[in-house]
């Protein structure tokens, strides 16, 4: 598997919410080695881009990507 920037992990997890969830525990876990390897603390994903996007919708994200390793803030 080759090393993915954050950015690329964040566009797969964008095509996992879109397509059902369909493999966002790989996506996420992807995502947590990406931000591990470029020192950054959080993911920052645009609510725009989201399936769910209302607070509820974007509370559920946080809360699941936390119980996997992942700090989760939204652009305005």
């Amino acid at each position: 598997m080759s090393e993915l920037t954050v950015a690329e992990a964040t566009e797969s997890i964008y095509a996992s919410l879109r397509a059902d969830n369909a493999d966002i525990d790989a996506h996420i876990a992807a995502l947590k080695v990406a931000l591990a390897r470029e020192g950054k603390k959080q993911a920052v994903f645009d609510p725009a881009r989201l399936v769910q996007n209302n607070r509820a919708g974007r509370k559920l994200m946080q809360a699941y990507f936390r119980q996997r390793g992942v700090s989760v803030s939204f652009s305005e």
